[in-house]
């Protein structure tokens, strides 16, 4: 077992995760809605009009997304204190959103409504016979085209300068990669790279599609793919050991804060003073990976707010990434109660 984490036990998960519910949060970013469509193939109709198959949805199901992930993980661990820092268009998806939002318990108040806008939207068909990904049909996504007005970066900056002062903890979801499509535009992230280093006591945490190597004075939390710039890994592709610890150390250094990698089966590797590489839970049988990363940030962000070190706060979003793969065709959420029994298979699988 990892020298640093061998005296991270149910007491110490205990002492930790009693924490969360006092801790505040803002979640900063682009909110998706995960819209599910539960279709039945045994009411299959064939269109009069067309001749082709209509299939009949029996069901609908939705879900915030994206960031909006991040919000259902950390209501789950019992955070109590939520702020969102965005926008939704002023269409059906954004209401829906702002009530799912609502009823976790998140303030809307800076989740801004810009009716120049579309709230994005992950739409997904899903075959009710055949559950998790085995049944999902292609996705329709629906995302902002043209660029984001001027006056919403300038509501958002406004936002973020009201809220800092009140939360322990920022985090930013990055999650559109077109320029100019998303939230987090290169002002707002060059206005963190300032603000982080006045609030030293607030922990900031990034995760970045496609912009990760431009934050600067926060956590950053590529995958092994994005901390090397590459864009379209390979099916099974994997960074060699050699490189992905040479290049979290140098990522360190040029951010200028901590770097957590998600590494898949390897685990999580944290940069110096002392790297390390926290191995994940295996889990047999089938996973739904969908929002693995993001319920790892919520796990190891609170961590780090309750007063763990680095690899405990890996461990931590391990933990709870391992209870939420396991939730077939749907975006998991894991409980403080879930993560006792997954540290303990934790704890037998790296003895």
């Amino acid at each position: 077992m990892i020298d640093a984490l061998r005296t991270f036990d149910a007491l110490r998960l205990e002492t930790l995760t009693t924490r969360f519910s006092g801790i505040r949060v803002a979640v900063m970013g682009d909110f998706f809605l995960d819209k599910y469509f539960d279709i039945d193939p045994a009411l299959a109709e064939t269109s009069v009009e067309t001749g082709r198959c209509a299939h009949q949805v029996v069901g609908i199901r939705h879900s915030p997304g994206a960031a909006g992930t991040v919000v259902n993980n950390l209501a789950a661990l019992g955070v109590k204190r939520m702020v969102g820092l965005g926008f939704t268009g002023d269409d059906g998806e954004g209401w829906e959103l702002r009530k799912d939002l609502a009823a976790l318990g998140c303030d809307l108040t800076h989740l801004h409504i810009e009716p120049a806008c579309v709230t994005p939207a992950y739409l997904k068909p899903c075959d009710r016979s055949r559950p998790g990904l085995a049944g999902e049909h292609d996705r329709y996504d629906t995302k902002n085209r043209n660029s984001i007005p001027l006056r919403t970066g300038q509501k958002l900056l406004a936002s973020l300068d009201h809220v800092l002062p009140d939360i322990d903890a920022l985090i930013i979801m990055d999650q559109v990669p077109e320029e100019g499509r998303g939230v987090m535009s290169m002002s707002l992230i060059n206005a963190l790279a300032e603000r982080a280093p006045c609030y030293p006591n607030t922990v900031f945490w990034a995760d970045s599609r496609r912009r990760i190597r431009q934050y600067r004075n926060v956590i950053a939390k590529p995958n092994q793919f994005e901390l090397i710039g590459e864009k379209n890994p390979i099916p099974g592709a994997r960074v060699p050991d050699d490189v992905l610890f040479a290049e979290t150390e140098f990522f360190a250094q040029t951010v200028g804060a901590p770097v957590f990698v998600t590494a898949e089966h390897r685990g999580v590797r944290v940069s110096g003073p002392h790297p390390v590489t926290v191995p994940p839970v295996h889990i047999s049988g089938p996973i739904d990976p969908t929002g693995a990363g993001d319920s790892f940030t919520a796990g190891a962000v609170l961590a780090l707010a309750a007063g763990a070190t680095r690899p405990e706060a890996a461990l931590l979003g391990n933990l709870v990434a391992s209870v939420t793969i396991r939730q077939l065709g749907t975006t998991g959420t894991a409980k403080p109660a879930d993560l006792i029994h997954a540290l303990a298979l934790w704890r037998e699988q790296h003895a």
